[in-house]
């Protein structure tokens, strides 16, 4: 069982399970279809064909699946995976990961809206891209890419896979295939994606043992095409596209002598060739004026910091390199976080001051002094100046998750609940916010609104059960004061009961 912080969510990882969850679906697929599907969207495959023009919608991968069904498939994907793995709570790493896929996205060839960006809080290497317009990336990312460039370079090639509907055109290629090996690779490949075992290896195994070959020959031709496309996006957004090739080396160096590579490589198999390519197809391009991202470099630095072992051993490190490279504002960053997280708030702040003038004033750098602020206990000082730049745009994503944290800390929790009700009206998909709000509203004194708000939370992992649940003890409170809202409680009790119903019919 998962735990999320007083929230239990049980993993719908056995096969079973993964049937009922996705019951509504058969309504609309065959049983075989379905499971060819599901085993698309885990494990991309490829096209014989290496054509970078989306296919039309009269071909017979839309006729199978459609745009909107694709979009329905995934948002059931993405609660199990909200299920299934734990997702980053840094409100920088999820705003900066969300940026910068967005800004490929307007270089790249997917001309469908993003359904949603899932970051999820593992140091394990991985990025994934589901239908209809699902991307997500690891911490891990961030750990291994040593640029913006690496690290763009394995979202423009997810990105490829939706923009040439790689699943849609797998299922057609594939519809032939019976449903025993597709059933095996469900429950294999989910459950690898969820943690990686050794029963879900195995299973993997004696699945593609059970399609003779075929699916591999696909897939190289997939990746490859992915590939090709990926690298225009790259260019286009003005990266390095030598970024590709880097990425794929350090990889294949990383994890040649381990006993299981990271779920990327097993989805994403690199050879020598498939680097030699990335290689030759970079020296098409010509890119002038390449340079890293300060950004980026401060958003791994906060994912390594995430993962130190020893907090005193990361600030040694930090001391070291600010001592060899004291003009790299990006390692000054690194010193500070590390002060903060020894308990040394004053020398810190001292040290991100230094640098502050020097950095792009971007929301990033704003968020990140803020959050330094609140960190070291500077609260008052924080919530000033958040509270004047909110003003201008009270969206804000980062801002408003720091702010209502840093109003949390000093007990003004009915101000705190205000902000995250805002952000649960422009981020009504994003499970941190309704976690928060759900945490906060209880220490306001507003239980209906605690039960709401987890009824939202468990919804967004499609815990149906416990979403009606907690409607209905918020639907009971409000019995007598609230009519309207009670009649909205009913009817969404109403709607996740059927949707119950259908599943397991």
């Amino acid at each position: 069982m998962t735990r999320h912080r007083g929230l239990s969510i049980v993993p719908p990882l056995s096969y079973d399970r993964l049937m009922r969850h996705f019951g509504a679906i058969f309504k609309y697929l065959s049983k075989i279809m379905w499971a060819q599907l599901i085993f698309i969207n885990v494990l991309p495959v490829s096209n014989i064909h290496s054509n970078s023009e989306l296919p039309s919608l009269g071909d017979a991968s839309s006729r199978i699946v459609s745009p909107e069904l694709e979009k329905r498939i995934g948002k059931d994907f993405l609660k199990q995976i909200r299920a299934s793995m734990k997702t980053s709570k840094d409100p920088l790493l999820k705003y900066y990961s969300e940026f910068q896929i967005k800004r490929l996205v307007e270089y790249s060839n997917f001309r469908d809206q993003i359904l949603d960006i899932v970051v999820v809080d593992s140091p394990s290497l991985n990025a994934f891209a589901a239908p209809g317009g699902v991307v997500g990336v690891n911490l891990g990312l961030f750990l291994q890419a040593q640029d913006v460039h690496e690290f763009s370079s394995v979202i423009a090639h997810e990105l490829a896979h939706l923009s040439q509907r790689h699943f849609a055109r797998g299922i057609e290629e594939r519809r032939a295939k019976t449903l025993p090996t597709m059933a095996s690779m469900i429950a294999g490949l989910l459950i690898g994606a969820a943690g990686g075992t050794d029963a879900a290896l195995a299973t993997i195994s004696l699945a593609q043992a059970a399609s003779q070959g075929s699916q591999l020959r696909y897939s190289r031709e997939r990746e490859i095409e992915a590939d090709r496309i990926g690298l225009a996006t790259m260019v286009k957004a003005g990266l390095d596209p030598n970024g590709q090739s880097r990425m794929y080396e350090r990889m294949q160096r990383a994890y040649r002598f381990t006993r299981r590579p990271p779920e990327f490589l097993l989805t994403h198999p690199l050879s020598e060739t498939r680097i030699s390519d990335a290689k030759n197809n970079a020296r098409a391009y010509q890119v002038d004026d390449i340079q890293d991202s300060i950004a980026f470099q401060m958003m791994k630095i906060r994912s390594e910091a995430k993962y130190e072992k020893n907090r005193a051993i990361g600030l040694n490190k930090y001391r070291n390199i600010t001592q060899r490279e004291p003009d790299k504002a990006a390692y000054q960053y690194g010193l500070a976080l590390a002060l903060a997280n020894n308990n040394l708030a004053a020398e810190a702040l001292n040290v991100f001051e230094k640098i502050k003038a020097k950095l792009p004033d971007t929301i990033i750098m704003f968020a990140a002094y803020t959050d330094l602020l609140a960190l070291a206990g500077h609260h008052e000082k924080a919530q000033n100046l958040l509270q004047k730049r909110l003003s201008i745009s009270p969206e804000n994503q980062p801002l408003s998750m720091i702010y209502a944290r840093s109003l949390t800390a000093t007990k003004q929790f009915k101000e705190a609940e205000k902000i995250l009700l805002r952000q649960s009206k422009t981020r009504p998909n994003d499970v941190d916010v309704w976690y928060e709000l759900a945490e906060t509203s209880g220490l306001a004194g507003n239980i209906s609104g605690v039960h709401i708000a987890r009824a939202e939370y468990f919804l967004l992992h499609g815990a149906y059960s416990r979403s009606i649940q907690h409607l209905e003890y918020a639907k009971s409170l409000t019995r007598r004061n609230n009519p309207q809202l009670q009649a909205k409680l009913a009817q969404q009790i109403q709607d996740l009961k059927t949707i119950v119903r259908m599943a397991k019919s």
